[in-house]
């Protein structure tokens, strides 16, 4: 089958199933896994080049609807009539659905069946580990600074830090995800403020502008040094590798070198 993906998280989902040796193309942002790096790039996951999708003459185009914006991706591919499916998951159990979904649309169901159970296998252990800790602390997720965009309760983020011994404070938010303005994380007042700014490299990021916005010097994190940045790929994106992405949080949050 000649597979093209259209976003990073689907790439490191064929990834994970070790059939990466499908994709004849990818979109602009995928660096996961190194294997793919010399494919074809056919754009930015919300400008996807679809004549360059279709001159590739795919089996199967593995499309998302994980950021707004992705819905003229898929009105594309229906339009020309390029087969594939959409991926749009928010939880990590969503996560390893997905991991079955793909291995029998890529014709290996019970590959996608033995990776999905190793995943939920990962997250149980995890919950254990996390179940012992005692630490109690919030966690502000900002994954665009103006206007703000940050997770909200059923995104795969609050319960990133639900394992990492902590609460988003935007996880009573029905949304997936949440606009608000930087009135409303002050007066949520976090412990921690992670930047995972989606697509921006994190040499980009600038964490001192945080102290003039009105307000944020008397944040508990601002106030306590805890701003991190953390850059996006481990934790913006609906993958297996939100698991790496936890075990670096755990390690910053508490001041050490991240185990992998």
């Amino acid at each position: 089958m000649r597979i093209v993906s259209l976003c990073p998280s689907n790439t490191e989902v064929i990834g994970y199933l070790g059939k990466e040796g499908m994709l004849v193309a990818v979109d602009d942002y995928s660096n996961w896994p190194e294997s793919i790096k010399g494919l074809p790039r056919i754009g930015p996951d919300l400008t996807v080049d679809m004549d360059k999708v279709e001159a590739m003459q795919p089996d199967l185009v593995v499309a998302s609807l994980s950021v707004p914006g992705m819905e003229k991706n898929i009105y594309e591919l229906s339009r020309r009539d390029i087969p594939h499916i959409i991926l749009n998951p928010n939880s990590l159990e969503e996560i390893a659905c997905d991991i079955e979904t793909l291995g029998e649309a890529l014709g290996f169901p019970e590959l996608g069946k033995e990776r999905a159970s190793h995943f939920r296998e990962e997250i149980r252990q995890r919950k254990i580990v996390a179940q012992g800790r005692n630490e109690h602390f919030t966690i502000y997720w900002e994954w665009w600074p103006k206007p703000v965009f940050t997770p909200g309760g059923p995104n795969w983020l609050t319960e990133i830090s639900k394992l990492a011994g902590g609460r988003n404070i935007f996880e009573s938010e029905p949304r997936a995800n949440v606009q608000t303005d930087w009135d409303d994380v002050a007066e949520r007042n976090p412990d921690h403020i992670c930047m995972v700014w989606v697509g921006i490299e994190k040499e980009k990021v600038r964490p001192e502008l945080l102290k003039k916005r009105p307000g944020w010097e008397k944040i508990k994190a601002v106030q306590n040094n805890q701003v991190h940045v953390l850059g996006d790929s481990l934790y913006c994106r609906p993958s297996p590798r939100l698991l790496l992405g936890l075990d670096k949080l755990i390690a910053t949050l508490s001041g050490q070198s991240p185990l992998r």
